[in-house]
């Protein structure tokens, strides 16, 4: 059995790795998103993009955000689902922290959150992460292979085929291991935590339970389907919202290619990368308008103005939510000590009395 002192060593060491491994990935992608770009031609471009197309394209964005709270809830099995508000508030902090920390810790961030709002067990909101990222994956395979006879010739079609055949292995091997040994392969699987200081030997004995419980959406058939048609859907909205991105940037091409930049996009995250996949993002979409004849300058002005579109929104809300909380709790503290409300708060609150 390790120490402390070498479990704690141990995962400082792994996660260091990780962020390492994220920059160089960060770092090769935006090689590959700039190396045949040019800056004024690039600029040309951002100058000439509709920004006004960008608020239905927002909307779509937004669109797919809560249909993928719908599909995070329906993951939970039947009697333990938590409140689609506490979801909701918990797959937006996933959002930011992937936007603000590397190797996408806001999976992390999100399962903390709901486990603090809706006092869902870490183990089983791990399991329905898990699960969704299975599914997303699955999801683009299955969309890509769909749309194959229209779309261009693509470099990457190959090692798409294999990450989709050994996922599917790996899952089916997965469903097999938890129908036949239950908790048992859950249990071995947790094992590794024992050696983290910070976890509880109480919550890593009812860990197993809770994780196979979050399976649900795995070998539960009609939990899987919901959630699978949620995720699908969720993918559709938003490469139509990428299509009318590529509208706004004076890139006529067919709503097919906006699912396919997501396609490609959602395929290259796998990768460990920088924080809001900084260079993956744009790597990967200068690839796939590369197949369509988009000139890499054109291309790359597209990437950051979408790129932009799906990260600004979301410390714009967080910065919001910021402000209306310190308004609330400066009220509260008048309240309190017995001051009036200030003049504004006052006329505020009178207006919305019938």
């Amino acid at each position: 059995m390790w120490s402390r002192v070498g479990s704690r060593r141990f995962w400082t060491e792994t996660r260091t790795l990780l962020v390492v491994v994220g920059v160089l990935v960060s770092a090769v992608f935006m090689y590959v998103a700039v190396r045949g770009a040019h800056p004024r031609q690039t600029l040309e471009a951002l100058r000439a993009t509709n920004y006004a197309l960008l608020v239905p394209a927002l909307a779509l964005l937004a669109a797919a955000f809560f249909i993928r709270a719908v599909r995070w809830r329906s993951l939970f099995a039947p009697g333990g689902k938590p409140p689609f508000a506490d979801i909701v508030a918990s797959q937006f902090v996933g959002y930011l922290a992937n936007a603000i920390l590397p190797v996408r810790a806001g999976e992390a961030a999100a399962i903390v959150a709901l486990n603090k709002r809706a006092r869902t067990p870490i183990a089983e909101g791990t399991a329905t992460v898990f699960v969704q990222r299975v599914e997303d994956v699955l999801s683009l395979v299955l969309l890509l292979f769909v749309m194959l006879p229209w779309l261009p010739d693509l470099s990457w079609l190959r090692a798409a085929a294999v990450i989709s055949v050994a996922l599917m292995a790996a899952l089916v091997v997965l469903v097999i291991l938890v129908l036949v040994f239950g908790e048992g392969v859950v249990r071995l699987l947790a094992r590794p935590l024992g050696w983290l200081p910070f976890v509880p030997k109480e919550a890593l004995e009812r860990a197993p339970a809770h994780f196979l419980r979050g399976l649900a959406g795995l070998v539960t058939p009609r939990i899987a389907l919901v959630s699978f048609g949620w995720t699908t859907l969720s993918w559709i909205v938003l490469g139509f919202g990428f299509w009318v991105v590529l509208r706004a940037s004076d890139i006529h091409l067919s709503p097919l290619a906006g699912i396919l930049v997501v396609i490609g996009i959602g395929l290259a995250m796998i990768l460990p990368s920088s924080p809001a996949a900084l260079g993956v993002f744009e790597g990967a979409t200068v690839v796939v308008l590369a197949a369509y004849g988009v000139g890499d300058s054109v291309a790359l002005s597209y990437a950051l103005v979408l790129h932009l579109l799906n990260v600004l929104p979301l410390f714009a809300v967080a910065a919001a939510l910021l402000l209306v909380r310190r308004r609330r709790r400066t009220r509260t503290a008048q309240a309190l000590r017995g001051e009036p409300a200030p003049a504004s708060a006052l006329l505020r609150d009178s207006a919305l009395e019938p």
